[in-house]
């Protein structure tokens, strides 16, 4: 059994869907072009989360982001947490499901935290086993998210952009590359986070993230909670060049300001978009709720599963 493919489609500035924001959005539906929810916060949750989010999802398109799939874990995979992350999306007509390239228990016990892999072969056959084995049970792509890390491993044997690469095609998934992630982490770890955001797959790039960080002078820390600095928007100008444009989110999530402050931090992003933009990928319609190719077909192109 294999996974359908995932439809490229731009699906241009959204954001984060936070509780604080939930009367606001209902009472003046703004426009935002999309709204990423946190998969876990509505799994299992019924009540006002559920009933707002289904009156979102009637009006804008959704994606969910997960924060517990710990796809580098030695834990087996939770089955039962991916037939409940299936389902959700079905009931929101989820554009796609992501989560990040991480661990985040052992043992049966969640540490709450995105924890960092040793980046080496072993960890990729591990970690492309797994993806399949998830894309198999979820009947569509997997998307990986690059995280903030603070620590690296004498064990690793590759830079991270070499190991999403090879990621992404070995286990044939789509990526979320997140430029604030790619600044924390070069500044963390010393390198150049243009080369990193130059070596990723840019084909495989479905979604980027936007967001603030907190500098803490000998390092920086990946906290959601401010305004994107001008480094990380550079990074964005050459993202958003490299792939020809893709969908855009801001995450804030810690002294969340009132929402047309968050709307209007994401919309910045329109003068970071260069109005020359590399040659597109694809020669595409828009049909209904994605892209059609009429040129080579993109590697994660959408073919929606039978119902069964």
């Amino acid at each position: 059994m294999h996974a359908p493919r995932l439809g490229h489609a731009n699906l241009g500035l959204g954001v984060g869907l936070r509780t604080v924001h939930y009367q606001h959005i209902l009472e003046h539906q703004p426009a935002v072009d999309w709204f990423e929810i946190i998969s876990e916060n509505y799994m299992d949750s019924g009540g006002r989360p559920r009933y707002v989010l289904e009156q979102i999802a009637e009006r804008y398109p959704i994606v969910m982001h997960g924060v517990s799939l710990s796809i580098g874990s030695t834990d087996p995979l939770d089955h039962d947490y991916l037939l409940r992350l299936k389902k959700l999306a079905a009931a929101v007509k989820a554009r796609w499901v992501s989560d990040h390239l991480c661990w985040t228990g052992v043992a049966g016990r969640n540490t709450h935290d995105l924890l960092p892999i040793p980046l080496n072969e072993e960890t990729l056959r591990h970690v492309t086993e797994r993806i399949r084995i998830v894309q198999d049970v979820l009947q569509r792509p997997l998307v990986l998210e690059n995280p903030s890390s603070y620590v690296t491993f004498a064990a690793s044997t590759m830079s991270e952009w070499e190991f999403l690469t090879r990621m992404a095609e070995d286990a044939d998934c789509g990526l979320l590359l997140d430029v604030n992630n790619v600044y924390v982490s070069s500044v963390n770890h010393d390198f150049d986070p243009v080369e990193y955001v130059q070596n990723v797959p840019h084909r495989r790039v479905v979604q980027c993230h936007l967001a603030g960080h907190t500098n803490c002078r000998t390092h920086l820390i990946d906290t959601h909670d401010g305004e994107v600095i001008d480094p990380v928007w550079a990074l964005y100008r050459k993202a958003h060049e490299l792939t020809g444009g893709i969908s855009t989110l801001l995450e804030w999530d810690a002294s969340i300001p009132p929402f047309p402050v968050v709307h209007a931090e994401v919309l910045k992003a329109k003068q970071h978009m260069q109005t020359e933009l590399a040659p597109p990928r694809l020669a595409a319609t828009r049909s209904g709720a994605r892209f059609e190719t009429s040129a080579v077909p993109h590697p994660l192109h959408f073919v929606a599963p039978e119902v069964q």
